[in-house]
């Protein structure tokens, strides 16, 4: 009755373009039928590493070029969108626009993608933000949605595993060596949780992937404090020709080089 009551009085709204939408289809999706057609999904054949898009059928593992030639301190990668157009406006909606209300459904979104990444003891934990970007944005988007995830995959969460105690300047033109360079030595394990991360799989989350290079730094902290096994779970996966020129490498944290 309550939950009646509550759509009666707040309708249920399109996550994008606001209009409103049946309940059961903002339980489900939180987008309205144009929206969702606008929407890039990740379907078809991706890399079993990042995510990215693949041509052609296969039924065995693929990987895509760029974790060929570079590969991944992590093993597995999913992510339910492309970071383009319908996809991109709800990543930086959630990212910069206060769109909390989006995190709930975008966290269904990849648990359903990123459910065969999970082992029986595997901890999942978020990309984090150093303490002065965290304080301008008051949220961790990343934190938002490895709450999520881990409420529907039934895994614990530890939000504050990882931390980001060294700020870095953008990285907004450089390459992936440079952004590599760059990232070394930023993150560390929090030294009250290091027991959480012994012997233990882990599955980090973040918004978005562009080249890598916070992801791998993370990865690496993780496998040097004691995890056995890394995958990642984001909420879009940005792909050439989706993300070049369109990146906002002026905010320093998960946007311009995860």
């Amino acid at each position: 009755m309550l939950r009646q009551l509550a759509q009666v009085v707040y309708p249920a709204r399109c996550l994008s373009c606001g209009d409103m939408v049946e309940p059961m289809a903002e339980l489900s999706a939180g987008l309205c039928p144009p929206c969702w057609r606008e929407v890039a999904f990740a379907g078809g054949l991706t890399c079993d590493a990042c995510g990215v898009p693949l041509l052609g059928q296969s039924d065995r593992v693929e990987l895509c070029d760029d974790c060929l030639s570079h590969p991944r301190p992590w093993s597995q990668g999913r992510a339910p969108l492309l970071y383009e157009g319908k996809g991109r406006h709800l990543v930086m909606a959630l990212k910069h626009g206060d769109r909390l209300d989006i995190a709930p459904v975008a966290a269904a979104w990849m648990a359903r993608v990123g459910a065969d990444l999970i082992q029986p003891d595997t901890l999942i934990a978020p990309v984090p933000l150093h303490w002065q970007r965290r304080i301008a944005r008051r949220y961790n988007q990343a934190a938002l949605l490895a709450w999520g995830v881990a409420k529907r995959l039934n895994r614990p969460c530890c939000p504050d595993l990882i931390q980001r105690h060294r700020a870095t300047p953008s990285t907004r033109g450089q390459g992936r060596a440079a952004r590599l360079t760059q990232m070394q030595g930023a993150f560390r394990i929090h030294p009250k949780r290091a027991h959480l991360l012994q012997g233990r799989p882990v599955l980090l989350v973040d918004d978005v992937m562009t080249t890598g290079a916070t992801l791998a730094a993370v990865a690496e902290t993780c496998k040097d404090g004691g995890a056995t096994h890394l995958s990642v779970l984001l909420l879009a996966r940005a792909h050439k020709g989706s993300y070049i020129g369109k990146i906002e490498d002026t905010d320093q944290d998960t946007t311009e080089d995860t």
